[in-house]
């Protein structure tokens, strides 16, 4: 069976506020930056996945995505499943469905 990674992003719900990625606008503008008009701050994660074919491999990074990485009150995530096979990359991505 083939290694991948998975590679999950995990943002606030657009109707959750974000204090943190306003504060990175506001430092934006003031840097100069004027154009960036809105900052949504998150979390990338990579997991090194082994053992498992490629659906199994969504199956299980979707439920540590929903149960561990996120808190889905207030979160969403989508992810991405990407082989390496002999140097060269496939990709599949997959979105988590809003609550």
């Amino acid at each position: 069976m083939p290694r991948m990674q998975a590679h999950v992003w995990v943002m606030l719900k657009k109707t959750v506020l974000d204090p943190q990625g306003k504060a990175i606008q506001q430092a934006l503008a003031s840097l100069g930056s004027s154009a960036v008009r809105d900052v949504r701050q998150g979390k990338f994660f990579v997991l090194e996945l082994e053992g498992l074919d490629r659906a199994a491999a969504q199956k299980e990074v979707e439920r540590i995505a929903r149960e561990v990485l996120t808190n889905p009150v207030i979160e969403e995530f989508r992810f991405e499943i990407v082989a390496t096979e002999s140097g060269a990359e496939k990709s599949g991505a997959a979105t988590s469905a809003p609550r």
